[in-house]
């Protein structure tokens, strides 16, 4: 079922780091590209680097004084720009921001090509995935979106629907803000509920503006969904729009940070479910785009036990060789996360909970569910702007 497949990576990536007390390591990446390689992935997925995005490629999204803010900032991190989300606990500024945070949305811009070009069907840049940056301003832990980015040149190479499909635990705001007025782009976004958990953002109410009604669709999750509502809620939402939609490519997110272990966000699910989605992600483009799939990492904060895993089995799926859940982690990783962060890894892919059970949306919903409430919400604010029977 999957086609030609390449992953995006640059060494130079991890030189995006906000410091060492930063919940945001470095080593998060590092290890997930060591595990790739402990399973053999990269032997059968071309490996690419692409180049920084240049100031013009930024441009795209973001405004031409925010890049010269963040060149200053990367050139001399003492002169902190607060006014541009610079120099804040979330986004410290350090030396080399600038070419770190390029480097990176030039890998999702660069995956995003590769697919629109045909040269292959999906590409993975699990480095990427930062969501928060807005046009103007930095924004919880991004600095340049490419995400947006990835969706802007795919825009601009005569893309006219794109789907963006969000799961990071955090409401995929900087996304859904570029493209607010744009029909052309639909953005879909899980995430814990706003009343608990950053950015505020991502309420069912938040459709897209006038000229763009149901192009924004938001699934706001109660704290503590686990394995079942968070895969209904995913089932019960992303199908039906993505066959209204008809889109050309699908840009998906795939922040970590939903897991139980995650230290800064509330919900409980698993590295099964996560791989669930994963899974679902694909067959939706194979179903929906013709298998046109840039997959991109995001957050995650257990940067040992969780991230690497995760990702890891998203790269598998898009590579056409899916890893076991019950496969054990190989020894050679597992001494290198001894190594990198003197820590015990994990002993296996999952957590122990494949194949993971969940109830359909047909089947019924139960109106003192929390998380059936959540999908209602959202099916009644957004659905219909689409066409679509809430």
């Amino acid at each position: 079922m999957s086609g030609r497949a390449q992953l995006m990576w640059d060494e130079a990536v991890a030189g995006y780091d906000f410091g060492p007390e930063h919940p945001m390591d470095p080593v998060r990446l590092k290890l997930t590209r060591s595990l790739i390689g402990a399973f053999g992935l990269d032997r059968e997925i071309e490996v690419v680097a692409a180049k920084p995005a240049g100031e013009s490629t930024l441009g795209l999204v973001h405004s031409e004084d925010y890049v010269a803010a963040v060149k200053a900032a990367s050139a001399d991190p003492s002169a902190a720009l607060q006014e541009y989300g610079i120099g804040t606990p979330d986004d410290p500024a350090f030396a080399g921001m600038h070419e770190a945070s390029a480097l990176i949305a030039g890998q999702s811009i660069g995956a995003a090509e590769a697919v629109w070009r045909g040269d292959v069907l999906h590409a993975v840049n699990f480095a990427g995935g930062l969501h928060h940056a807005m046009p103007g301003a930095a924004s919880g832990f991004c600095v340049y979106n490419d995400a947006s980015l990835a969706i802007a040149r795919l825009l601009e190479l005569g893309a006219e629907r794109v789907a963006y499909v969000d799961v990071d635990v955090h409401h995929g705001d900087g996304v859904q803000a570029t493209f607010w007025e744009d029909p052309r782009v639909l953005t879909i976004s899980l995430h814990e509920h706003p009343r608990t958990l950053f950015p505020g953002t991502g309420w069912p109410e938040e459709t897209g503006a006038e000229c763009a009604a149901g192009s924004a669709v938001n699934v706001a999750l109660p704290a503590g969904t686990g394995d079942a509502g968070w895969v209904r809620a995913f089932h019960a939402v992303v199908p039906e729009l993505l066959a209204e939609f008809r889109p050309q490519v699908i840009v998906t997110q795939h922040g970590a940070d939903t897991h139980f272990e995650d230290p800064l966000a509330h919900l409980a699910v698993s590295l099964d479910a996560q791989r669930a989605v994963q899974v679902a992600c694909h067959e939706l483009a194979h179903e929906y785009a013709q298998g046109r799939w840039v997959a991109l990492g995001g957050g995650g904060y257990a940067v040992v036990d969780v991230v690497p895993r995760s990702w890891t089995h998203l790269v598998a799926i898009a590579a056409g060789r899916e890893i076991e859940p019950t496969a054990e982690t190989p020894e050679e990783w597992r001494r290198e996360v001894f190594a990198r962060a003197r820590a015990v890894a994990p002993g296996r892919m999952t957590d122990g909970r494949w194949p993971v059970g969940w109830r359909a949306w047909e089947d019924g919903y139960d109106p003192s569910d929390r998380v059936d409430q959540a999908v209602l919400a959202v099916r009644r604010a957004a659905f219909p702007l689409r066409g679509l029977l809430a």
